[in-house]
């Protein structure tokens, strides 16, 4: 039997009256994110909750899922403000048309010349978020400061931990992950392990990691009204509350400020401004050295 589910662009889809309620629900939300765009379906799905549109439950979260793929495919809502989690992206190797194109992206990576912006830091920060659909966010809110941005998601990330201690080892000095991830059994356990076997590879090659909890917390919990749910019946795992909560229930605008002022907490504010200043003299002299250059068309 062929599958009847749309396919492709919709650009004649007549949307219900329940089904515009909800979008023009979602138009508000994104027009309230716009400086934190894109935003994952599930952190959408909660702020609808938090704003009286939406019931917690997997069915209105289905719900609303087919709704915005709908109007997505119809134009209604652009690609560029939803984010996809569970696409993988695989960058291909760079080409370029001409010399001519080579020229103006050797031209643009002068204009977008960075130092290491932790130079001079008494730490070296990382952000490691639970689920892998926040960390375009948090790479944005990272990216000023010179930090990185890693999904730590899952038990099984043996590879993935014994990079980090080895990129503690590379860095010279004490490094602190900031981690953002559930408020849950497994969210809990999830931290602990990492943080456990994280610092143990570390410590074994002579370097010192820490991790700080920044979100979600019991106290974020109850100062934001975040949903709730009861913990799983059937996860036997120790845990410190009551109720779980989800890490994309944080709005994106509380979850930046959550992130920068963790950020801000670590870092000497005088060393910062020095080495963007230091930034800002070397491009100009790597731009002045660039136009100086004989013209390649010549």
């Amino acid at each position: 039997m062929p599958n009847k589910r749309p396919r492709g662009p919709q650009p004649h889809w007549r949307p219900k009256r329940e089904t515009l309620r909800v979008l023009a629900a979602v138009d508000v939300v994104l027009d309230r994110y716009r400086d934190h765009l894109p935003v994952s379906l599930r952190q959408l799905f909660y702020v609808l909750v938090s704003d009286g549109v939406l019931a917690k439950t997997e069915r209105d979260y289905k719900r609303m899922c087919e709704y915005v793929g709908m109007a997505r495919r119809s134009g209604r809502i652009g690609w560029e403000v939803i984010r996809d989690d569970t696409q993988v992206a695989v960058q291909a190797p760079q080409a370029f048309d001409g010399p001519a194109d080579f020229w103006a992206t050797v031209k643009a990576a002068a204009d977008e010349y960075r130092v290491d912006r932790q130079a001079g830091q008494p730490v070296r920060l990382e952000l490691w978020c639970e689920a892998i659909g926040m960390v375009p966010q948090l790479a944005r809110l990272g990216a000023g400061f010179g930090i990185a941005c890693f999904s730590g998601g899952g038990f099984d990330g043996l590879a993935g931990k014994h990079d980090a201690a080895q990129r503690a080892v590379a860095g010279g000095l004490k490094t602190r992950v900031l981690h953002l991830g559930d408020y849950d059994q497994s969210g809990e356990h999830l931290f602990s392990s990492l943080a456990e076997d994280v610092v143990a590879f570390a410590a074994a090659a002579g370097a010192v990691v820490e991790f700080e909890r920044v979100a979600v917390t019991a106290e974020q919990v109850a100062r934001y009204g975040l949903p709730t749910a009861p913990p799983k019946p059937s996860d036997r795992r120790s845990f410190s509350g009551a109720a779980t909560t989800q890490a994309e229930a944080l709005p994106p605008d509380i979850l930046a400020d959550i992130v920068r002022a963790a950020i801000e907490r670590h870092r000497d504010p005088a060393v910062h401004r020095a080495v963007l200043a230091r930034e800002e003299t070397e491009r100009s002299e790597i731009q002045t050295q660039l136009r100086s250059w004989p013209s390649p068309e010549r």
